[in-house]
């Protein structure tokens, strides 16, 4: 049988004018800034509404496998289906990066019959959110370097220097540079580094802000570098929050578009859980909530990671409570955490699917038993699965006290869902959470580090760098002991170690870097050998991308 590609079945659909889905969701014209027919920015003023919100439903995922999870596609194929129910869902979803989208993993507006639309808008450039970060990081770099090279008055020492460029390309070659060559007049000489604009502290910073106001002073409080006395430079100190904040004014306001069946979706920000904090941004998901009776997101990666920060992170933040948790799987991938090679997926093989099962087990007791909150699993159907191997799934989930539903939404767009619809409506409606944090704010660094090692990942403890143990000290002689941590450690593992798939267990994760981020307000804890900007693969999704003469664009997926 053939398969229609995504972006086949994207460039058929008939999408409704934004106008018209804004109009659905309830969204006054007025608040509404077109780009084109078919995307939107809305303004923020939007969030004045009053009333009930609606329930918040978070959309997370096993550990990663080259088989594929499917969460962005059941989040959204989650959100057309309430709709067919009788509901009335926002989905709100973060912005592919152009990395993944030219690299190895492509873009992220879902796959199938459960897209976001325009598919190649989203996945290219879309109304400029990502530029605009990119120009607000750099300006603020060579603001810093521009300092130091008009007499430093400020005494910023350049060997101190903790501010990055940054660029929304996989490109291993700029993760450490030498700059400012070439004598004098063109800069003082360092030691430089390049992050992928996903990872910048910036879209940290947009995605967490409430208001101009709040963006601002996040802005300000950004740390670049020490001084040779080793005190923090903020960037307020190099009087740039005001320029970055004109950068970011547009970029703040969220992005309206619609899926497939003309559901309406916001999509806004898009950090990265593996390097960053993995969620869209606080205004999307309180919009979604304003304006939906059901607001349906995500967060990045599997549940250790996306979800962990969504609730530790964001939801302390912004003052979020999910009604109910979806947790995607699919038995294709269990079976690869099973120890089945990707070329053998397809066989039945209750063995492996039985020692892949933890992985999931474990993502399950985290979300009902860490953060005690109501969850469904969802298993995306692929034709190979056996009744047999869906039938050990429901059977071990069962015995958690969780409910398994099928979901066909890749197939089948809303008609595949509804059976999941319905269970995330009973849960949101009859089951009551008592939503709990993996750590308290009054917890120590290390402490909180070990809480999530030990609580949400499985591990025996943590091992410090000597270089993170004084990173730690100096955190919290600055004060920010209170502030939550943000946990950089590999996608493919509960561990820091990607070979150890399943639920490894017996494992100690070793922190090698710590970084305060003062103005997203939470510490960076860098582990195992994660980067912050990706590399290209050896063949790229970028050979295979083109367009013809009438702009029509193929082998983005």
């Amino acid at each position: 049988m053939s398969y229609k590609s995504d972006i086949e079945i994207a460039q058929e659909c008939k999408m409704r004018h934004v106008l018209d889905v804004a109009r659905e969701a309830g969204i006054g014209e007025e608040f509404i800034e077109q780009y084109g027919n078919y995307k939107a920015k809305i303004d923020l003023s939007a969030l004045k509404k009053e009333g009930e919100n609606g329930k918040l439903v978070l959309v997370t995922a096993i550990t990663p496998t080259p088989a594929g999870e499917g969460k962005t596609t059941t989040t959204i194929g989650l959100a057309d289906s309430l709709r067919r129910i009788g509901k009335h869902p926002v989905v709100a979803l973060r912005e592919p990066s152009l990395g993944p989208v030219f690299g190895i993993k492509g873009g992220a507006a879902g796959g199938g019959y459960a897209q976001v639309v325009p598919m190649e808008d989203i996945n290219l450039h879309f109304t400029g959110d990502f530029h605009a970060i990119g120009a607000a990081n750099n300006l603020l770099a060579a603001m810093l370097d521009n300092h130091i090279q008009q007499g430093n008055a400020l005494g910023i020492d350049p060997k101190k220097i903790t501010w990055h460029r940054c660029v929304d390309m996989n490109d291993r070659q700029l993760r450490f540079v030498v700059d400012g060559l070439g004598g004098r007049a063109n800069g003082v000489p360092r030691e430089d580094s390049f992050d992928i604009t996903v990872a910048s502290e910036i879209m940290a910073v947009l995605c967490l802000s409430s208001s101009i106001t709040d963006l601002k002073e996040r802005l300000a409080r950004i740390i670049v570098g020490y001084t040779y006395s080793d005190d923090p430079v903020t960037a307020g100190d190099l009087k740039a929050a005001g320029a970055m904040a004109a950068l970011l004014k547009d970029a703040l306001k969220p992005n309206l578009v619609q899926t497939l069946e003309g559901t309406p979706a916001l999509v806004h920000g898009g950090p990265f859980a593996n390097i960053a904090h993995g969620c869209n941004s606080v205004i999307a998901t309180k919009m979604a909530m304003k304006y939906g009776d059901y607001a349906v997101t995500e967060a990045g990666f599997g549940a250790d990671l996306g979800a962990e920060k969504f609730l530790d992170i964001k939801c302390r933040m912004a003052g979020l409570t999910p009604s109910a948790v979806v947790i995607v799987a699919t038995v294709r991938a269990l079976k690869m955490h099973g120890g089945v090679p990707k070329d053998a997926l397809g066989e039945e093989n209750l063995e492996a699917l039985e020692a892949g099962l933890p992985n999931l087990l474990r993502h399950v007791s985290n979300i009902k038993n860490v953060y005690r909150l109501p969850a469904v699993v969802a298993v995306n159907k692929f034709p190979t699965d056996t009744d047999a191997e869906v039938a050990l799934v429901i059977k071990k989930c069962r015995e958690l006290g969780v409910n398994t539903v099928l979901s066909d939404v890749w197939a089948k767009g809303s008609a595949g869902g509804e059976e999941l619809a319905r269970e995330v409506v009973r849960l949101c409606e009859e089951e009551r959470g008592d939503f709990t944090f993996s750590y308290e704010d009054g917890a120590s660094v290390k402490e909180k580090i070990e809480a999530v090692v030990k609580k949400v990942y499985g591990g025996d403890g943590v091992a410090y760098s000597a270089p993170a143990l004084k990173q730690i000290e100096k955190a919290e002689q600055m004060g920010f002991t209170s502030a939550p941590v943000c946990i950089a450690k590999t996608q493919y593992s509960f561990s820091d170690d990607p070979a150890k798939k399943g639920a490894p267990e017996g494992f100690t994760v070793t922190v090698r870097n710590v970084k305060v981020s003062a103005g997203a307000g939470f510490i960076v804890v860098l582990t195992g050998d994660i980067m912050t900007m990706p590399g290209l693969p050896k063949s790229p999704a970028a050979e295979r991308i083109d367009v013809d003469e009438n702009g029509r664009i193929s082998g983005l997926f």
